[in-house]
């Protein structure tokens, strides 16, 4: 591959931010190209501009942090890998969302977002690195579960800072950061 790859994303953290998060610490050096108009969202739909290093690179740094070593007795550690984060973007779409909410739904939403973080999502993963004796989700090593949940608690955190007072296990700065 020549070049650095090209990421083309809203000036924002949004999803591309465990992405961006991923590729450093794979040492890949990339470039970030922001849509600002409508017209940017349209060519780079139509494929103009794109730029074909990141449709290789991404993938290869995504299974970087995607081992494939197999545990006989809970699963494969890449399935688990996925299932944490898929589990994950229900929370990661409403901490987005958060600052997009019309005044009047804007306290509702809130309360929703941080009764879901407090009392299903942190707790279960509380839960996992308890069980697990690690300092990470999944084997012993960084993943991109960690990238994650780290982007989750970070976002959570902004807006309620004490989010993590019930979750020493979290609150503890495994990845280094």
């Amino acid at each position: 591959m020549s070049g650095k790859p090209k990421l083309h994303y809203f000036n924002g953290r949004g999803r591309m931010e465990p992405i961006r998060w991923l590729l450093a610490a794979a040492g890949v050096e990339f470039e970030e190209s922001y849509l600002e108009k409508k017209e940017d969202l349209s060519k780079l739909q139509k494929g103009a501009g794109i730029s074909q290093h990141l449709s290789e690179v991404v993938p290869g740094v995504i299974v970087l942090f995607r081992p494939t070593v197999c545990d006989l007795t809970s699963g494969s550690i890449p399935f688990r890998i996925d299932m944490y984060v898929e589990g994950m973007f229900d929370l990661n779409e409403l901490l987005m969302a958060y600052g997009y909410q019309p005044a009047d739904k804007k306290e509702q939403h809130f309360a929703n977002m941080m009764d879901k973080a407090e009392n299903r999502y942190f707790p279960a993963f509380e839960k996992v690195l308890k069980d697990h004796g690690k300092d990470f989700l999944v084997g012993n090593q960084l993943s991109r579960a960690d990238v994650q949940l780290l982007e989750i608690i970070l976002m959570a955190e902004e807006c309620k800072p004490d989010t993590l007072a019930k979750f020493p296990l979290l609150q503890v700065n495994e990845w280094g950061i």
